[in-house]
């Protein structure tokens, strides 16, 4: 293991109340985790796939059943890999494959959403669907939402239009969006997880199964105008699925049951409620979501030294060549191991009581 520079700490550790409160009075216990949480954020996963290693190779296996994932976007995809026999081959795979993909100068929803399945079975192999069904530590659970009236057409104005009319409801209220989507939660039928009633907006609950978990992976990453929505998802009922970030963009809501812990693996060390959200300084998510989370996240001083400077995002497609793009990214993930050796430090050292913060809002 390499060591940590201590006078230029790379990682932000802080929790809500009680998960503070537990970790600072008895240490950390993995097997206290009950609960992993996984943002959307398409291409900013790649900030975290050095330590998405060190959690599903080294912390995994000192977990105790049943253990739920809980995802919207990309954190649904992460957590594909988690659910395999072997999680750190399948992130391997994920982070190549990612890194890798290349298209037309321009390519249309068709061409991105056919790459998107390609990955993504890639990701999978014959076996995986599979593995992360039958999983006997972990419980995978993903977010989508359900569109409706304009905001379910795949013609680009009414599409258009929907999302426009949609996000300024939002702006006034985010309870609005109930008017647009429905909330979808794709759950493991073997133990129900804490989060299974959730209120605030229409929502669907959806067993998952071979015959629609691709499809439910695919809808929760189904950007609206960037990827297609996936169509009449196999047990859930008739509809345009898309990405489950419209509504739970850092899933604000409850991640842990009042027993156990969450561990949240995260780009930022606060969360957005929604998609709509991003732009809304005022509105951040309540910090009773976060009351049994503990969240790590790269600081802001880390980010600085990235290549670039920032964390990678999708809009990195249009303004870098492909060969830049690979590059930057590759820097990206190289650098972050830097992350990785730090978590493995504090958490060896038995270090993270006194690196925790309290969680506050943004």
């Amino acid at each position: 293991m390499s060591q940590v520079n201590r006078s230029r700490r790379s990682l932000i550790f802080s929790a809500g109340p009680d998960a503070l409160r537990e970790v600072r009075e008895h240490g950390f216990d993995p097997a206290r985790i009950g609960t992993l949480a996984g943002a959307s954020g398409g291409a900013k996963w790649l900030v975290l796939s050095q330590l998405d290693r060190v959690v599903a190779g080294e912390l995994l296996p000192r977990m105790q059943g049943p253990v739920h994932t809980i995802g919207t976007s990309i954190g649904a995809w992460r957590f594909a890999c988690y659910g395999q026999a072997d999680p750190v081959a399948a992130i391997d795979r994920f982070e190549q494959a990612y890194l890798e993909q290349s298209y037309s100068d321009k390519p249309d929803r068709a061409e991105i959403s056919a790459k998107t399945r390609e990955i993504l079975e890639y990701v999978l192999g014959d076996t995986g669907v599979e593995q992360i069904l039958a999983n006997s530590l972990l419980r995978t659970h993903i977010l989508a939402v359900r569109s409706r009236g304009l905001s379910a057409s795949e013609r680009s104005v009414p599409l258009m239009l929907g999302l426009v009319s949609a996000a300024g409801l939002n702006a006034v209220n985010r309870r609005t969006l109930g008017l647009s989507f429905d909330r979808v939660l794709f759950h493991d039928p073997r133990d129900r997880p804490p989060f299974y009633e959730l209120n605030g907006f229409p929502m669907h609950r959806v067993e998952l199964s071979r015959d629609n978990y691709r499809d439910a992976v695919l809808a929760t990453g189904a950007i609206p105008l960037v990827l297609e929505g996936v169509r009449d998802i196999a047990g859930a009922p008739p509809g345009m699925y898309r990405d489950g970030g419209v509504i739970d963009y850092h899933l604000d809501f409850e991640h842990s049951a009042d027993d156990r812990l969450a561990l949240y693996l995260h780009f930022y060390d606060h969360l957005t409620p929604g998609w709509f959200d991003k732009r809304l300084s005022r509105r951040s998510a309540s910090v009773a979501s976060a009351n049994r989370t503990i969240l790590v996240s790269p600081s802001p001083g880390f980010v600085a030294r990235l290549p670039n400077g920032k964390i990678p995002d999708r809009h990195d497609f249009a303004k870098l060549t492909p060969a830049e793009r690979v590059r930057v990214w590759r820097g990206v993930v190289d650098a972050c191991r830097e992350l990785a050796d730090e978590l493995r430090e504090v958490l060896e050292q038995e270090r993270l009581p006194a690196r925790l913060l309290p969680y506050r809002a943004a």
